[in-house]
């Protein structure tokens, strides 16, 4: 599909993350984070909208906040299709070329050490050469909250023959830009983004 990342992540810094696919509701991404905002564990949110979800069996979502983990696939959802829940981390996938795209991309981010951009980056890089999904690549997205944010936080690739070549390639473009600092009079211009070409 092209365009996911306008409509399968959603996180929120210091509440959680939520991945809608398969039929996406985006609901679920939307209202699932107003759940956790409000106190609700990843799982507790994600089985009360499930419940009233009328078209859960076609529906893949997986979420993650700081003490809990869910995942869920429908029934109905293609196959090969599955997700890998680990401690702090959750991995999904439909219409996949084999099984082991889903443990490939749970052993590599289990193995991942660094910026946090760049082990996603590398667990789908394992996805893909597992076979990915089966009907073949277009979009790719990085999508990650904190309390400092960079460039490389949130980066979309919508429509490309190498969707996730291409992704990495824009996140190091960004990674070689040095964000700076504003300064006391610009603290509050929260649009303003300066930055510099790191000489190499």
């Amino acid at each position: 599909m092209p365009c996911v990342g306008a409509f399968l992540p959603w996180v929120e810094e210091g509440v959680g993350a939520i991945a809608t696919q398969a039929w996406v509701n985006m609901n679920l991404g939307y209202q699932g984070l107003e759940l956790m905002r409000s106190g609700l564990g990843a799982r507790t949110a994600m089985e009360a909208l499930l419940s009233q979800d009328l078209g859960r069996g076609r529906r893949q979502v997986v979420a993650v906040d700081r003490e809990s983990v869910f995942g869920f696939t429908g029934q109905e959802c293609s196959d090969v299709k599955g997700h890998l829940l680990g401690d702090d981390f959750a991995v999904a996938g439909n219409i996949l070329a084999t099984k082991s795209v889903l443990d490939d991309m749970a052993s590599d981010f289990r193995r991942s050490k660094g910026e946090f951009g760049l082990r996603l980056i590398s667990a789908l890089k394992a996805g893909q050469e597992a076979g990915g999904d089966r009907r073949g690549k277009m979009s790719a997205v990085l999508l990650v909250a904190s309390p400092k944010p960079r460039m490389y936080h949130d980066i979309r690739v919508d429509h490309h023959t190498e969707p996730l070549r291409e992704l990495r390639r824009i996140y190091d473009v960004c990674l070689g830009m040095e964000e700076v600092e504003p300064t006391d009079d610009e603290r509050g211009e929260i649009l303003r983004l300066k930055v510099r070409r790191v000489q190499k």
